[in-house]
């Protein structure tokens, strides 16, 4: 690992990698430079618009997904993969985050503690996806066999502009979303006897306890660095900037671990209705 590189450029070299296995590994490799202080300079690298994809899997609009479950056959592989392709854009979002918003720490905004969890994330991320990648391989199928939609990706370049936009969408709103999903997932995972698969889940949902945590504490810091009230602010983002609909029933202790109060999420139930 070249330890001339900086943070940036290492989040800018993710970001890059059109292959799946490539973004896995460049994320461990320099995650664990960053971690052993390898690399120690943030840098100034900007990201791309997009990160580079492979050129399957097929992106298709959220209502034309084909149907997923947890239960037995096709549906559970289409429920894995769709999980998995939420990871891999996972990796991008936080390695896109790192690189993005690199400036507010020049600017005085960040200090290196917002890229630490940041690196953290995009660590785990990475593990997820490869872990979800290996179980399709076990069930006889493959990362791009099936199509996905590009949602994920769509919040990002939606909250391209602000960091407080882009903590309040994607850890805050659609990631602690996962929160409140996956224990039902699980449940009906192994009610199905697919016990490897439900302990994946398993590992997913408790770390993305912590990503969730990561996002509502740089949203209040950087709230409070500009004097704005936060549930308030957030639900104002959630409403110019989120045009679906959040409904309960929401896991009130994964999201309390996560440090959101129930303010929080009762606000941007109300919100998302308006969009």
């Amino acid at each position: 690992m070249n330890t001339h590189t900086s943070l940036t450029e290492a989040a800018c070299r993710v970001l890059d990698a059109p292959a799946p296995q490539d973004k896995v590994q460049l994320t461990y490799d320099f995650a664990r430079s960053w971690r052993a202080g390898e690399i120690t300079d943030i840098g100034d690298a900007r990201p791309p618009n997009r990160p580079a994809r492979p050129q399957k899997p097929e992106l298709l609009a959220p209502g034309a997904m084909p149907k997923r479950s947890a239960g037995g056959g096709k549906r559970r592989i289409n429920l894995i993969h769709a999980i998995a392709h939420i990871e891999l854009n996972a990796i991008d979002l936080a390695w896109d985050a790192v690189a993005r918003f690199a400036p507010l720490n020049t600017q005085g905004v960040l200090p290196k503690a917002f890229f630490d969890d940041w690196v953290h994330v995009a660590d785990d991320e990475a593990r997820h996806f490869e872990l979800l990648e290996k179980r399709l391989h076990e069930l006889g199928s493959a990362y791009g066999d099936l199509p996905a939609h590009d949602g994920l990706w769509e919040a990002a370049e939606n909250t391209a502009d602000d960091i407080l936009a882009r903590m309040a969408l994607a850890p805050m709103l659609l990631e602690a979303r996962g929160l409140d999903t996956t224990p039902g997932t699980v449940e009906k995972l192994r009610a199905n006897n697919d016990h490897t698969t439900a302990d994946i889940m398993d590992i997913i949902a408790r770390e993305e306890i912590d990503h969730v945590a990561a996002g509502v504490r740089w949203f209040e810091y950087v709230c409070a660095k500009r004097s704005l009230e936060p549930v308030s602010t957030f639900k104002d983002f959630v409403a110019s900037r989120f045009k679906g609909r959040i409904k309960g029933p929401f896991n009130t202790a994964a999201r309390g671990r996560a440090g959101m109060r129930p303010d929080y999420y009762e606000a941007y139930s109300e919100a998302a209705t308006k969009g």
